[in-house]
């Protein structure tokens, strides 16, 4: 039965309201906004933040990790939590600070709020921000992230060795 003009132009404008959905969908899927109000670093080119974000893990603190354009970024889950090696070091604060598995961070009150957890590697250059915003599991997420930053060589400690 052959269709009318009517007919091939319904189907025509369906099929590209199909084809409009499924990108959009596709782009929600692969995680293209996982940059949206990010910006790299001021030294996120070093070669650890290359070695940092190349072998970050797929999953961390239960979140699945999105797929970034910016060098020296990581993100897991909706931006629940975001990596940014390159920052400044800091300096010796009266913020508190902790080690896990010989890494020092240190938890910058300033940006941290009740919900809100931003922490710094301390000692090490670079150094690398982490936020926890969210529903992130941070001590498991914590366990990993050290190990990313453990091969940068240790030029000061905020914790004293004992």
């Amino acid at each position: 039965m052959p269709l009318t003009r009517r007919t091939r132009l319904v189907l025509t404008a369906g099929a590209g309201l199909l084809a409009a959905g499924a990108a959009v969908t596709v782009h929600a899927l692969t995680g293209a906004d996982a940059d949206a109000g990010l910006e790299p670093a001021k030294a996120s080119g070093a070669p650890h933040c290359r070695r940092i974000t190349d072998t970050a893990p797929t999953s961390l603190g239960g979140l699945p990790r999105r797929d970034t354009s910016l060098a020296g970024v990581a993100v897991w889950g909706q931006q629940d939590i975001i990596l940014r090696c390159g920052v400044t070091p800091p300096h010796l604060t009266p913020d508190p600070c902790f080690a896990v598995d010989g890494v020092d961070w240190i938890i910058d009150r300033a940006q941290s709020t009740g919900s809100r957890k931003v922490i710094v590697s301390y000692g090490r250059t670079p150094a690398t921000q982490v936020v926890f915003d969210g529903r992130g599991h941070t001590d498991a997420a914590l366990v990993d992230l050290s190990k990313l930053i453990a091969p940068i060589r240790q030029t000061s400690h905020c914790i004293p060795s004992r």
